[in-house]
């Protein structure tokens, strides 16, 4: 296998896992319009997929930083699409949610153990973890397109069509599934802790930074459409519009991202993007017309731009648990966005979603708040140059 495929067919895999975060969001009108829901209801499908995947994924993380598990990647995203399959088939509310929540657990299952996998294809390279990021962002910006095609069409009896995707995401995985194990044959399926000191300290400011960008983030992508089709008076097809454009602006921040952290150190970067967010939800919020789109990019862009960042920063915090810290930066901090979700519905069912929106502007002023006093870690990158058997178990060479 050449050297850029593991990370070329781990990135497509990860798209095609995260286009079933992106489905949760997308199919919210529909279970408006299908089943009357109100907001608040409708946002607790939002939660469900995110309070599990907020429990499992630092549980895999851990598990994934004591043994080396790729077979995790394909069946978990399996797991994945077969959660948001089931999700319309059933008009029970409480079977709406389990289904939604059995995808997150397959979607929690996939990121502590291919962010592993990707930081060792990756050596180190921001631009690559850029790369494997944007493929989330690509998923994400697929959802809608994808649930349009299908539920606009057949209504939401018509959801087992989503499962397509994580069939054609879990081939892709195969092939790197297939080198690790074997490189992992000679050196056992144990994984290492790497060197280097923990600096929890950091990494507590770090998790709470991508706290509130994530309550920004989710509480946009889960009201946009409906924000938007208010704002302008326009059909699904605006709303679905503003989601797409909310999810392809992140796929230019997640590259813009690895890029920009090759020229200036990613602490710096992360700060500047989160003003630039700031600045652009009150633009959202406030400006009105067809502008609203531009705005809507350039949040998105500039959430994203730290995204792949953050990720790499929590393993270089914590060098001894990188399984551990994928966990929570790439799960448990994400998946508490989600937990507002509700509660942003329930102050727009009692005043406005453009009430209820507006405070979001706040969440990417108390991420740069948090990154003002983080430190860029210094990494060796003799951690991440060998590729040898640990690069089956996971763990990274000692320098010298």
């Amino acid at each position: 296998m050449r050297r850029n495929t593991p990370i070329v067919l781990l990135s497509v895999g990860h798209a095609c896992v995260d286009v079933y975060q992106g489905c949760v969001a997308a199919l919210v009108p529909y279970f408006i319009a299908e089943r009357a829901y109100s907001l608040a209801v409708a946002s607790g499908i939002v939660l469900a997929a995110s309070l599990l995947s907020s429990v499992a994924q630092p549980v895999f993380g851990v598990l994934t930083d004591r043994w080396a598990m790729p077979w995790l990647l394909p069946v978990s995203t399996l797991l994945g699409g077969v959660g948001i399959a089931l999700s319309g088939l059933s008009g029970s509310y409480p079977l709406t949610l389990a289904f939604v929540a059995l995808s997150g657990i397959g979607v929690a299952a996939y990121h502590p153990e291919s962010a592993r996998v990707a930081r060792i294809a990756a050596r180190g390279s921001h631009r690559a973890m850029g790369w494997f990021s944007m493929g989330g962002t690509v998923g994400f910006a697929l959802a809608p397109l994808m649930v349009a095609a299908v539920v606009a069409t057949g209504g939401l009896s018509w959801t087992p069509l989503l499962v397509l995707p994580a069939l054609a995401g879990a081939a892709m995985c195969l092939p790197v599934v297939r080198v690790l194990q074997e490189r992992q044959g000679a050196g056992g399926s144990r994984t290492t802790p790497s060197p280097g000191s923990d600096d929890i300290a950091s990494f507590v400011k770090l998790s709470l930074a991508v706290v509130f960008r994530s309550i920004a983030f989710i509480g946009l992508s889960t009201f946009i459409s409906l924000y938007v089709r208010q704002r302008l008076g326009g059909s699904m097809v605006t709303g679905t519009a503003a989601l797409t454009v909310l999810y392809l602006g992140s796929t230019v921040g997640s590259v813009l991202g690895g890029s920009l952290a090759a020229r200036w150190d990613r602490v710096t970067v992360a700060r500047r993007s989160y003003l630039v967010a700031a600045v652009a939800i009150a633009g959202v919020v406030w400006v009105p017309g067809p502008a609203v789109y531009l705005f809507v990019a350039l949040t998105s862009a500039g959430l994203y731009v730290p995204f792949s960042l953050q990720v790499t920063l929590g393993q270089d915090y914590l060098p001894s648990r990188v399984g551990t810290a994928s966990g929570i930066t790439l799960g448990l901090t994400v998946s508490i966005g989600g937990l507002a979700s509700p509660v942003v519905g329930a102050l727009a069912d009692a005043t406005s979603l453009q009430t209820a929106l507006a405070p979001l502007a706040l969440m990417p002023l108390l991420s740069w708040l948090f990154f003002r006093t983080l430190p860029e870690p210094s990494v060796p990158r003799a951690e991440l140059a060998d590729d040898g058997v640990r690069e089956g178990s996971g763990a990274a060479a000692k320098p010298g």
